[in-house]
Order: C-alpha cells, then structure tokens, then sequence
C-alpha cells in the first residue's frame, strides 16, 4: 500500500469516478456504518467556493473532508476516514491542510464524541450541544490564528 497522497479540487475540477469515491465514502461512515439515514447529498458540494480535500492511497478514497464559505467564516465538515485506514492520523492531515486554506473563523458541527479530537486543532465549544440526525453534536469554532 503506497503512502497515501493529497488531493485538492473544487466540485466542478472533480471526474466523475472521483465525485462517486468521494460520496460512497461518506455514505459508508455517515449512513451505513453509524446506522443513520439523513440526505448525505445536501448542495453545498456543488457550490462554487467549497473546496474538497482527499487522501487516496492505490486509487482509493482513503480520508476526506470539505471547507465550506459561508461568508463571514469557513467550515469544515464531512470528515471521514475509510475504516481500514483509521488509526494512521490520516483525518488529522486533513484537519490541517482545511485550516491551513481559511483566512479568518473556522466553524464546524463536531459529534459530542469527538470534541476532544477538534479541541487539538484550536477549536472551541461554542454553544449549547443539540441532536441532529439522531447523534449528539456540539458547535465549534476556532479564531482565526
């Protein structure tokens, strides 16, 4: 198995085959392995400004995450690692990366669980926890360094 290598693109710079990776893998996490059904295709990785950030080892979605604009602040969301890359801080890379391309406030909706794990990368409780999609999740944000 190569090291795996960092790809970057808009949704309108992506191939079909790498759309259809990109969605399988976060409908394998998301909807099939957290037993949670919810309109994983919500519009906004088609919109212009998001950015899509993916490792792929032998031609294979290994981890991914997207930076969304929305407006005044930027948010990453979707970050997902194929379960037989987990453990190799592959989502970890990718935290960095999406950082690295914001100028300003960094928001995201971490699930309660990993709060601790965004709290590595600067980011910080931001308001009271809800329930979305069945799984509890708590507001984050991190200021613009």
């Amino acid at each position: 198995m190569t090291s795996p290598s960092l790809r970057r693109a808009r949704f309108a710079e992506l191939t079909p085959f790498e759309v259809y990776a990109l969605c399988r893998l976060r409908v394998d996490v998301f909807v099939v392995e957290q037993e949670c059904p919810y309109p994983e295709l919500d519009g906004r990785d088609t919109e212009p400004a998001t950015v899509h950030l993916w490792l792929e080892s032998d031609g294979e979605v290994a981890a991914t995450i997207r930076v969304l604009d929305d407006g005044a602040t930027r948010a990453i969301g979707r970050v997902a690692t194929a379960a037989r890359f987990r453990g190799r801080g592959l989502a970890a890379r990718l935290m960095h990366e999406g950082i690295a391309l914001c100028q300003g406030p960094i928001t995201l909706g971490a699930q309660a669980h990993l709060q601790g794990w965004y709290e590595q990368f600067g980011f910080r409780l931001s308001g009271p926890g809800y329930v979305e999609d069945g799984i509890p999740h708590v507001p984050m944000r991190r200021e613009a360094s």
